[in-house]
Protein backbone atom coordinates (compact mmCIF):
# COMPACT_ATOMS: atom_id res chain seq x y z
CA UNK A 1 0.00 0.00 0.00
CA UNK A 2 2.98 2.66 0.77
CA UNK A 3 4.74 1.68 -2.73
CA UNK A 4 1.22 2.56 -4.21
CA UNK A 5 0.82 5.89 -2.94
CA UNK A 6 4.39 6.36 -3.62
CA UNK A 7 4.04 6.04 -7.03
CA UNK A 8 0.42 7.53 -7.39
CA UNK A 9 1.59 10.94 -5.27
CA UNK A 10 4.41 11.18 -7.47
CA UNK A 11 2.08 10.61 -10.85
CA UNK A 12 -0.42 13.44 -9.34
CA UNK A 13 2.35 15.78 -8.84
CA UNK A 14 3.74 15.61 -12.38
CA UNK A 15 -0.21 15.60 -13.77
CA UNK A 16 -0.88 18.88 -12.03
CA UNK A 17 2.38 20.17 -13.71
CA UNK A 18 1.93 19.19 -17.17
CA UNK A 19 -1.56 20.79 -16.97
CA UNK A 20 0.30 24.29 -15.85
CA UNK A 21 2.68 23.56 -18.70
CA UNK A 22 -0.73 22.93 -21.18
CA UNK A 23 -1.83 25.92 -20.54
CA UNK A 24 1.49 27.80 -21.15
CA UNK A 25 2.41 25.40 -24.52
CA UNK A 26 -1.42 25.87 -25.86
CA UNK A 27 -1.08 29.67 -25.52
CA UNK A 28 2.07 29.36 -28.08
CA UNK A 29 0.00 27.68 -30.45
CA UNK A 30 2.28 24.99 -30.64
CA UNK A 31 1.33 21.28 -31.76
CA UNK A 32 -0.59 19.08 -29.15
CA UNK A 33 0.77 15.81 -30.43
CA UNK A 34 4.35 16.93 -29.23
CA UNK A 35 3.19 18.17 -25.81
CA UNK A 36 1.26 15.23 -25.19
CA UNK A 37 4.57 12.68 -26.36
CA UNK A 38 6.57 14.82 -23.86
CA UNK A 39 4.00 14.09 -20.83
CA UNK A 40 3.40 10.46 -22.16
CA UNK A 41 6.97 9.55 -21.97
CA UNK A 42 7.48 11.44 -18.54
CA UNK A 43 4.83 9.91 -17.26
CA UNK A 44 6.28 6.48 -18.18
CA UNK A 45 10.09 7.01 -16.94
CA UNK A 46 8.62 8.16 -13.43
CA UNK A 47 6.29 5.23 -12.88
CA UNK A 48 9.30 2.65 -14.23
CA UNK A 49 11.69 4.67 -12.07
CA UNK A 50 9.58 4.67 -9.13
CA UNK A 51 8.71 1.05 -9.74
CA UNK A 52 12.39 0.29 -9.68
CA UNK A 53 12.88 2.29 -6.96
CA UNK A 54 10.22 0.23 -5.14
CA UNK A 55 11.69 -2.73 -6.21
CA UNK A 56 15.63 -1.61 -4.75
CA UNK A 57 14.03 -0.93 -1.56
CA UNK A 58 12.62 -4.04 -1.00
CA UNK A 59 16.02 -5.78 -1.83
CA UNK A 60 17.83 -3.40 0.76
CA UNK A 61 15.92 -3.42 3.91
CA UNK A 62 13.20 -6.19 3.03
CA UNK A 63 10.07 -3.61 3.64
CA UNK A 64 8.15 -1.02 1.44
CA UNK A 65 6.98 1.03 3.77
CA UNK A 66 6.62 4.59 3.74
CA UNK A 67 9.76 5.31 5.96
CA UNK A 68 11.45 2.88 3.82
CA UNK A 69 10.61 4.89 0.60
CA UNK A 70 12.01 7.97 1.45
CA UNK A 71 14.82 9.50 -0.84
CA UNK A 72 15.88 11.49 3.28
CA UNK A 73 16.99 8.91 6.49
CA UNK A 74 17.97 9.58 9.48
CA UNK A 75 19.27 7.19 12.34
CA UNK A 76 19.87 7.89 15.96
CA UNK A 77 22.38 5.52 17.49
CA UNK A 78 23.79 5.36 21.27
CA UNK A 79 27.44 4.45 22.02
CA UNK A 80 28.63 3.32 25.28
CA UNK A 81 31.73 5.22 24.96
CA UNK A 82 33.08 8.64 25.30
CA UNK A 83 32.12 11.58 23.12
CA UNK A 84 35.79 11.72 21.85
CA UNK A 85 35.53 7.84 21.32
CA UNK A 86 32.84 7.77 19.59
CA UNK A 87 33.70 10.61 17.03
CA UNK A 88 36.75 8.85 16.33
CA UNK A 89 34.39 5.62 15.89
CA UNK A 90 32.28 6.84 13.84
CA UNK A 91 34.60 9.03 11.67
CA UNK A 92 36.40 5.70 10.83
CA UNK A 93 33.25 4.07 10.07
CA UNK A 94 32.08 6.47 7.61
CA UNK A 95 35.80 6.67 5.68
CA UNK A 96 35.17 2.93 5.11
CA UNK A 97 31.63 3.10 3.26
CA UNK A 98 31.88 1.66 -0.34
CA UNK A 99 32.16 4.83 -2.87
CA UNK A 100 33.40 7.44 -0.60
CA UNK A 101 34.03 10.93 -2.39
CA UNK A 102 34.82 13.09 -0.10
CA UNK A 103 34.88 13.37 4.24
CA UNK A 104 34.96 16.36 6.20
CA UNK A 105 34.94 15.90 9.93
CA UNK A 106 35.70 18.40 13.11
CA UNK A 107 36.68 17.08 16.13
CA UNK A 108 35.31 19.87 17.80
CA UNK A 109 32.12 19.92 17.11
CA UNK A 110 32.00 16.38 16.81
CA UNK A 111 30.98 16.22 12.80
CA UNK A 112 31.34 14.76 9.97
CA UNK A 113 29.86 14.89 6.60
CA UNK A 114 30.41 12.90 3.55
CA UNK A 115 29.76 13.03 0.27
CA UNK A 116 29.03 9.49 -1.57
CA UNK A 117 28.92 8.88 -5.32
CA UNK A 118 26.18 7.02 -6.44
CA UNK A 119 26.63 3.20 -7.89
CA UNK A 120 26.29 3.07 -11.70
CA UNK A 121 24.49 6.20 -11.93
CA UNK A 122 26.11 8.81 -14.68
CA UNK A 123 24.57 12.27 -12.82
CA UNK A 124 27.19 14.38 -10.89
CA UNK A 125 24.78 14.24 -7.86
CA UNK A 126 26.03 12.82 -4.87
CA UNK A 127 24.68 11.12 -1.68
CA UNK A 128 25.21 13.04 1.67
CA UNK A 129 25.71 11.56 5.16
CA UNK A 130 26.07 13.85 8.17
CA UNK A 131 26.91 12.44 11.25
CA UNK A 132 26.79 14.54 14.68
CA UNK A 133 27.79 12.96 17.97
CA UNK A 134 26.33 14.40 21.16
CA UNK A 135 28.45 13.79 24.34
CA UNK A 136 26.28 12.50 27.63
CA UNK A 137 26.82 11.23 30.80
CA UNK A 138 28.39 8.06 30.37
CA UNK A 139 26.72 7.48 26.78
CA UNK A 140 27.85 9.32 23.53
CA UNK A 141 24.59 9.82 20.94
CA UNK A 142 25.14 9.82 17.12
CA UNK A 143 22.50 10.99 14.45
CA UNK A 144 22.83 10.29 11.38
CA UNK A 145 21.59 12.06 7.77
CA UNK A 146 21.90 10.41 5.06
CA UNK A 147 20.02 12.31 1.92
CA UNK A 148 20.68 13.32 -1.59
CA UNK A 149 22.72 16.24 -2.87
CA UNK A 150 20.08 18.87 -3.81
CA UNK A 151 16.89 20.42 -2.23
CA UNK A 152 13.91 18.30 -0.76
CA UNK A 153 11.59 19.64 -3.31
CA UNK A 154 13.64 17.14 -5.74
CA UNK A 155 12.15 13.87 -4.24
CA UNK A 156 8.55 14.54 -6.18
CA UNK A 157 10.39 14.41 -9.63
CA UNK A 158 13.28 12.24 -8.80
CA UNK A 159 14.54 8.79 -6.87
CA UNK A 160 17.56 7.84 -5.74
CA UNK A 161 16.89 3.66 -6.21
CA UNK A 162 17.24 3.51 -2.56
CA UNK A 163 21.08 4.43 -2.72
CA UNK A 164 20.57 6.73 0.54
CA UNK A 165 18.86 3.76 2.68
CA UNK A 166 21.24 1.68 1.72
CA UNK A 167 24.53 4.24 2.74
CA UNK A 168 22.78 5.01 6.16
CA UNK A 169 21.87 1.10 6.90
CA UNK A 170 25.75 0.26 5.76
CA UNK A 171 26.91 3.64 8.05
CA UNK A 172 24.98 2.05 10.83
CA UNK A 173 26.03 -1.50 10.20
CA UNK A 174 29.88 -0.33 10.42
CA UNK A 175 29.49 1.37 13.54
CA UNK A 176 27.83 -1.56 14.89
CA UNK A 177 30.55 -3.90 13.92
CA UNK A 178 33.04 -1.19 15.35
CA UNK A 179 31.03 -1.27 18.45
CA UNK A 180 30.86 -5.56 18.40
CA UNK A 181 35.00 -5.73 17.98
CA UNK A 182 35.95 -2.73 20.80
CA UNK A 183 33.33 -5.05 23.16
CA UNK A 184 35.38 -8.61 22.07
CA UNK A 185 38.77 -6.99 22.37
CA UNK A 186 37.43 -5.69 25.66
CA UNK A 187 36.00 -9.04 26.40
CA UNK A 188 39.32 -11.04 25.84
CA UNK A 189 41.74 -8.49 27.70
CA UNK A 190 39.12 -8.84 30.59
CA UNK A 191 39.41 -12.97 30.48
CA UNK A 192 43.80 -12.42 30.28
CA UNK A 193 43.22 -9.65 33.08
CA UNK A 194 41.36 -12.66 35.35
CA UNK A 195 43.90 -15.35 33.73
CA UNK A 196 46.74 -13.90 34.84
CA UNK A 197 45.28 -12.68 38.33
CA UNK A 198 44.44 -16.40 38.98
CA UNK A 199 47.99 -17.39 37.55
CA UNK A 200 49.43 -14.79 39.97
CA UNK A 201 47.41 -16.11 42.90
CA UNK A 202 48.37 -19.91 41.85
CA UNK A 203 52.33 -18.80 41.57
CA UNK A 204 52.11 -16.53 44.82
CA UNK A 205 50.74 -19.80 46.89
CA UNK A 206 53.53 -21.98 45.15
CA UNK A 207 55.49 -19.78 46.31
CA UNK A 208 54.77 -19.39 49.87
CA UNK A 209 54.22 -23.42 49.85
CA UNK A 210 57.76 -23.72 49.17
CA UNK A 211 59.25 -21.44 52.35
CA UNK A 212 56.53 -22.73 54.92
CA UNK A 213 57.35 -26.44 55.19
CA UNK A 214 61.00 -25.61 55.65
CA UNK A 215 60.80 -23.95 58.41
CA UNK A 216 58.19 -26.11 59.92
CA UNK A 217 60.13 -29.46 59.02
CA UNK A 218 63.82 -27.97 60.66
CA UNK A 219 61.76 -26.39 63.83
CA UNK A 220 60.36 -30.06 64.36
CA UNK A 221 63.53 -32.09 63.68
CA UNK A 222 65.33 -29.89 66.40
CA UNK A 223 62.50 -29.98 68.37
CA UNK A 224 62.87 -33.90 68.64
CA UNK A 225 66.38 -33.67 69.48
CA UNK A 226 66.14 -31.31 72.30
CA UNK A 227 63.29 -33.74 73.59
CA UNK A 228 66.16 -36.47 74.52
CA UNK A 229 69.04 -33.76 75.46
CA UNK A 230 66.69 -30.51 77.02
CA UNK A 231 62.98 -31.49 77.84
CA UNK A 232 62.81 -27.63 78.84
CA UNK A 233 64.34 -26.09 75.93
CA UNK A 234 62.38 -28.44 73.70
CA UNK A 235 59.08 -27.20 75.09
CA UNK A 236 60.18 -23.56 74.96
CA UNK A 237 60.53 -24.59 71.08
CA UNK A 238 57.33 -26.15 70.93
CA UNK A 239 55.79 -22.74 72.57
CA UNK A 240 57.11 -20.32 70.33
CA UNK A 241 56.35 -22.60 67.25
CA UNK A 242 52.86 -22.44 68.82
CA UNK A 243 52.77 -19.02 68.84
CA UNK A 244 54.46 -18.21 65.12
CA UNK A 245 51.83 -20.88 63.66
CA UNK A 246 49.48 -18.87 65.34
CA UNK A 247 50.19 -15.48 63.61
CA UNK A 248 51.18 -17.54 60.24
CA UNK A 249 48.73 -20.13 59.24
CA UNK A 250 45.35 -17.78 59.31
CA UNK A 251 47.24 -15.49 57.22
CA UNK A 252 48.35 -18.21 54.36
CA UNK A 253 44.91 -18.22 52.94
CA UNK A 254 44.43 -14.50 53.15
CA UNK A 255 46.39 -13.22 50.64
CA UNK A 256 47.73 -10.63 52.89
CA UNK A 257 49.17 -9.93 56.19
CA UNK A 258 50.31 -6.49 57.89
CA UNK A 259 53.90 -5.38 59.07
CA UNK A 260 52.61 -5.75 62.91
CA UNK A 261 51.02 -9.38 61.76
CA UNK A 262 54.68 -10.84 60.37
CA UNK A 263 57.07 -8.69 62.42
CA UNK A 264 55.34 -11.13 65.34
CA UNK A 265 55.73 -13.98 63.58
CA UNK A 266 59.09 -13.27 62.27
CA UNK A 267 60.22 -12.32 66.09
CA UNK A 268 58.50 -15.85 67.17
CA UNK A 269 60.83 -17.89 64.28
CA UNK A 270 64.06 -16.20 65.48
CA UNK A 271 63.04 -16.66 69.39
CA UNK A 272 62.97 -20.65 68.19
CA UNK A 273 66.30 -20.29 66.62
CA UNK A 274 67.26 -18.83 69.53
CA UNK A 275 66.88 -21.89 71.27
CA UNK A 276 69.54 -23.75 68.63
CA UNK A 277 72.07 -21.28 68.33
CA UNK A 278 71.90 -19.64 72.68
CA UNK A 279 74.61 -16.53 72.36
CA UNK A 280 75.25 -16.39 68.52
CA UNK A 281 72.14 -14.91 67.97
CA UNK A 282 71.12 -10.96 68.98
CA UNK A 283 67.86 -9.20 67.66
CA UNK A 284 67.25 -5.73 67.26
CA UNK A 285 63.98 -4.47 66.17
CA UNK A 286 63.29 -0.70 65.14
CA UNK A 287 59.63 -0.56 63.71
CA UNK A 288 57.60 2.18 64.61
CA UNK A 289 53.47 1.71 65.07
CA UNK A 290 52.64 4.02 62.42
CA UNK A 291 54.18 1.73 59.64
CA UNK A 292 52.53 -1.79 61.51
CA UNK A 293 48.81 -1.56 59.71
CA UNK A 294 50.92 -1.56 56.43
CA UNK A 295 49.97 -4.95 54.24
CA UNK A 296 52.33 -7.28 53.09
CA UNK A 297 52.23 -10.63 51.29
CA UNK A 298 52.88 -13.15 54.54
CA UNK A 299 56.48 -14.72 55.28
CA UNK A 300 58.70 -12.47 52.99
CA UNK A 301 60.37 -10.53 56.67
CA UNK A 302 60.53 -14.60 58.29
CA UNK A 303 62.57 -15.38 54.54
CA UNK A 304 65.06 -12.56 54.72
CA UNK A 305 65.47 -13.25 58.14
CA UNK A 306 65.96 -16.74 57.35
CA UNK A 307 68.22 -16.15 54.61
CA UNK A 308 70.16 -13.59 57.17
CA UNK A 309 70.85 -16.84 59.64
CA UNK A 310 71.55 -19.52 57.14
CA UNK A 311 73.95 -17.47 55.06
CA UNK A 312 74.83 -14.86 57.32
CA UNK A 313 75.32 -15.43 61.00
CA UNK A 314 75.49 -19.50 61.15
CA UNK A 315 78.35 -20.12 59.37
CA UNK A 316 80.39 -17.78 61.73
CA UNK A 317 81.41 -19.35 65.17
CA UNK A 318 80.17 -16.26 66.35
CA UNK A 319 77.35 -15.16 65.55
CA UNK A 320 76.03 -11.96 65.21
CA UNK A 321 73.18 -9.83 64.90
CA UNK A 322 69.87 -9.40 63.14
CA UNK A 323 68.06 -5.43 62.94
CA UNK A 324 64.49 -5.57 61.50
CA UNK A 325 64.08 -2.13 60.64
CA UNK A 326 61.38 -0.43 59.12
CA UNK A 327 60.77 3.93 57.73
CA UNK A 328 58.61 6.09 55.83
CA UNK A 329 59.15 6.94 52.42
CA UNK A 330 56.77 9.06 51.35
CA UNK A 331 53.89 7.11 49.96
CA UNK A 332 55.97 4.36 50.63
CA UNK A 333 57.27 1.65 53.59
CA UNK A 334 61.03 0.72 53.44
CA UNK A 335 61.55 -3.00 55.57
CA UNK A 336 65.15 -3.88 56.10
CA UNK A 337 66.21 -7.18 57.64
CA UNK A 338 70.43 -6.49 58.12
CA UNK A 339 72.94 -8.85 59.53
CA UNK A 340 76.64 -8.66 60.61
CA UNK A 341 77.64 -11.67 59.15
CA UNK A 342 80.08 -13.08 56.34
CA UNK A 343 78.08 -10.72 53.79
CA UNK A 344 79.10 -11.36 50.15
CA UNK A 345 81.87 -13.33 49.35
CA UNK A 346 82.90 -16.23 47.28
CA UNK A 347 81.37 -18.67 49.95
CA UNK A 348 78.03 -16.70 49.93
CA UNK A 349 74.72 -18.33 48.68
CA UNK A 350 72.50 -15.48 49.57
CA UNK A 351 70.75 -15.47 46.06
CA UNK A 352 69.08 -18.42 46.37
CA UNK A 353 65.66 -19.54 46.05
CA UNK A 354 64.17 -18.02 49.42
CA UNK A 355 65.49 -14.01 47.63
CA UNK A 356 64.36 -15.00 44.44
CA UNK A 357 61.04 -15.92 45.54
CA UNK A 358 60.30 -12.39 47.48
CA UNK A 359 61.43 -11.13 43.86
CA UNK A 360 58.48 -13.14 42.36
CA UNK A 361 56.26 -12.43 45.05
CA UNK A 362 56.50 -8.28 45.10
CA UNK A 363 56.27 -8.28 41.53
CA UNK A 364 53.00 -10.65 41.36
CA UNK A 365 51.40 -8.48 43.57
CA UNK A 366 52.61 -5.40 43.22
CA UNK A 367 53.90 -5.09 39.81
CA UNK A 368 56.22 -1.91 39.08
CA UNK A 369 55.67 -0.10 42.35
CA UNK A 370 57.39 -2.64 44.90
CA UNK A 371 61.57 -2.88 44.92
CA UNK A 372 63.72 -5.23 46.80
CA UNK A 373 67.25 -4.86 47.18
CA UNK A 374 70.07 -6.59 48.55
CA UNK A 375 73.31 -4.75 49.30
CA UNK A 376 76.71 -5.34 51.72
CA UNK A 377 76.19 -4.10 55.30
CA UNK A 378 78.34 -1.85 56.92
CA UNK A 379 81.41 -2.95 58.46
CA UNK A 380 80.10 -6.40 57.49
CA UNK A 381 77.48 -8.77 56.48
CA UNK A 382 74.00 -8.44 54.16
CA UNK A 383 71.27 -6.07 54.81
CA UNK A 384 68.04 -6.36 52.27
CA UNK A 385 65.21 -3.91 51.98
CA UNK A 386 61.63 -4.43 50.92
CA UNK A 387 59.56 -1.05 49.72
CA UNK A 388 56.13 -1.43 48.90
CA UNK A 389 52.93 1.37 48.76
CA UNK A 390 51.80 1.89 52.28
CA UNK A 391 48.63 1.68 50.67
CA UNK A 392 48.83 -2.12 49.44
CA UNK A 393 48.32 -3.46 46.45
CA UNK A 394 44.79 -2.29 44.63
CA UNK A 395 46.50 1.60 45.29
CA UNK A 396 49.75 0.31 43.55
CA UNK A 397 47.90 -1.34 40.50
CA UNK A 398 45.42 2.07 40.57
Amino acid sequence: MASFFFITRRVVFLLVAFGIGYSVWHRLRAPDWVYDLAWVSTMILVVVRSLSHVHRVRLVSGRTDAEALRARHRRQVELPFPADEAFTLVDAAIRELPNVDTVESARDSLQVHARLRRPGSTTKRRNLVHATVTPGERVASVTLISEPEGGAWRDWLTVDDGANLDAIEATTRAITRRVSERRKVEEAQARETASAKELGIAKLSLLQAQVEPHFLYNTLANAQVLTRSDPAKADEMIGNLIAYLRHSLPRADAGFSTVGEELESTRAYLEILRIRMGERLALQIEVPDALKAVPLPPMMLQTLAENAIKHGLEPLPGGGTIWILAREAGDKASLTVADDGRGFGEHSTGTGIGLKNVRERLRLAYGDAAAFTIAANFPRGVAATITVPRAGPGEAHA
